[in-house]
């Protein structure tokens, strides 16, 4: 087993490049979801974006999610044909979900007029088809994950984004009227190539001499199916029951991820072109928190299972790797707190231009703007909750994970009805307040499981949550200039006024950032460490 140092350093490394990925291949995505807005309606952006995502979403969340989590917790005594196993699971599970879900699709919810949404049966069928296909990779891309292969991720992702967009761009080009049948397409080509890049990267990969230089577990394609044997069971029990554990969890977590939507599907409190304006500024306002704290979560939640022994205490485990624990845990917050502030800072008076020059008047007219600011907020809260629940996960013994179960029941309850009222009475703002309150509450949970984790030790690593007075105050003050800008200077006043408006939150943010590194050394340190190294450093 690597030291944590090694872990840490490959976790970072992943977390780092697939930041990059993010970055790169969102601005790609909303690019042309920006060029798509010119050619087909605010009704079919709604249908695909909310609608049959949520599909597709749903059935992937609900069949690899449980098994994710359980597969790449640690354990000395980890089987990987067991693992194996259990992951292929998520296959005929993600069929049977398709077809449950496809039929409510098809027969329960309101479908759509044909004759101005038309295709939408067979847009049902692609969505449910494309989350098949995607699942069919899942022991692959456990055992990516589990021996933290950077590069595989970074060039599967990278080409299925690019063929998607590309046939996208063409499609709506050529025959714009196609409407549905253009999504469909670009997604089942999405999720077959994602699947083939796997496939065909470990068909390359097992034999070679990379593969026997890091000592990898299976040595042939046929390792990667189901084998049956007289002398051990099909599957680690105690795993499967923990897989078990965390699907409960998983269904709970997924109407909380995705509630806005299903209360926008089920309960139909907007119409199809209010969908579609609200999607667009949810996955602007979300652009951070995909391509920065997504990857951290879900990087870091490798390196939390392998270095913490899950369901034991701090005091039955080596000092060091607790040490090491807090430290980072105690950096990611700090680190994503400053974001977060950050964003709330500078989100407040660019929302409106943001929206103006993304979509036009569609967007920044109406109340685009009020919804991106109050998402301002919600980026803070999911970037906190990511990197706490991201601990408590890794470290939760499986009844403690049981007992959270309950608590996800009464929030998703509680979320379901909130953004129902608060809908009626707000509108669209009433689906961000829901979804702050909500996030608040689990962050709660998670911050006062961490403080009980480590009550015995000298370590406090929810001291990540401070920022320095001087960061506070210089965050104060750029948002009351960038305000005074906004309303001095933008946005109707043509682009020089614009541009003006641009240079001074440019300068603010420029002082911020030199008050960050002044004032904030130690997670100054951490990110040139972790993030921005280069250099390998020596094991220890």
């Amino acid at each position: 087993m690597a030291s944590q140092q090694q872990v840490l350093r490959d976790t970072t490394r992943l977390a780092s490049t697939t930041m990059v990925l993010q970055v790169v291949f969102r601005v790609l995505t909303f690019t042309l979801n920006a060029f798509t807005l010119r050619y087909v309606s605010k009704e079919i952006i709604g249908i695909v974006n909310v609608r049959l995502t949520l599909l597709y979403t749903t059935v992937v969340f609900l069949a690899r999610e449980a098994f994710r989590k359980a597969c790449l917790s640690h354990s000395a005594q980890q089987s990987w044909r067991h693992t194996i196993h259990l992951t292929w699971l998520a296959v005929p599970l993600g069929v049977c979900w398709s077809l449950l879900l496809g039929w409510i699709w098809l027969s329960i919810l309101e479908v759509p007029d044909p004759t101005i949404i038309p295709h939408y049966g067979t847009g049902v069928l692609a969505f449910g088809l494309s989350a098949v296909i995607e699942l069919i990779a899942e022991p692959f891309w456990v055992l990516a994950q589990a021996h933290l292969f950077v590069r595989l991720k970074v060039i599967a992702e990278s080409l299925a984004i690019i063929v998607r967009c590309s046939v996208t761009v063409i499609l709506v080009l050529m025959w714009p009227r196609w409407g549905l049948l253009i999504f469909s397409l670009a997604q089942v080509l999405y999720t077959s190539f994602l699947s083939l890049c796997y496939i065909l990267y470990f068909a390359k990969f097992l034999g070679s001499k990379e593969a026997e230089k890091k000592s990898f577990p299976l040595h042939s394609m046929m390792e990667f199916f189901p084998r049956y044997s007289g002398s051990q069971d099909f599957l680690d029990w105690k795993q499967a029951w923990l897989a078990w554990s965390f699907f409960k969890q998983s269904f709970l977590k997924q109407i909380l991820t995705e509630g806005e939507r299903y209360v926008m599907t089920f309960l139909n409190v907007l119409s199809f072109g209010d969908q579609g304006v609200y999607d667009i500024v949810n996955n602007l306002g979300s652009l951070v928190a995909r391509f920065i704290f997504l990857p951290i979560e879900e990087s870091f939640y490798v390196y939390f299972s392998k270095v913490l022994e899950r369901g034991k205490d701090v005091k039955s485990q080596r000092r060091e790797e607790i040490a090491a624990a807090s430290e980072v845990l105690e950096s990611l917050l700090k680190l994503v707190t400053m974001i977060g502030l950050l964003i709330i800072a500078f989100g407040y008076a660019y929302s409106q231009l943001a929206l103006d020059i993304y979509g036009g008047p569609l967007l920044s007219a109406g109340s685009g703007p009020v919804l991106l600011r109050f998402y301002c907020l919600y980026v803070l809260l999911l970037a906190i909750n990511g990197v706490t629940e991201c601990f408590t996960f890794a470290s939760m013994s499986k009844e403690n994970v049981d007992r959270f179960n309950y608590i996800m029941l009464g929030l998703s309850l509680s979320f379901l009805c909130l953004s129902y009222y608060m809908t009626i009475w707000l509108g669209s703002v009433g689906f961000i307040l829901a979804n702050c309150f909500n996030m608040g509450l689990r962050i709660s949970h998670s911050l006062h499981y961490i403080r009980k984790y480590y009550k015995d030790t000298s370590f406090q690593p929810l001291y990540g949550l401070l920022l320095s007075p001087a960061v506070i105050c210089t965050l104060a003050v750029s948002a009351a200039l960038t305000r005074y800008s906004e309303v001095t200077l933008c946005c109707d006043m043509g682009w020089p006024s614009r541009l003006a408006h641009i240079l001074v939150g440019a300068l603010c943010l420029s002082g911020t950032l030199a008050a960050v590194v002044l004032s904030e050394g130690k997670l100054t340190h951490f990110i040139r460490s972790h993030f921005l190294s280069t250099k390998p450093k020596k094991k220890v």
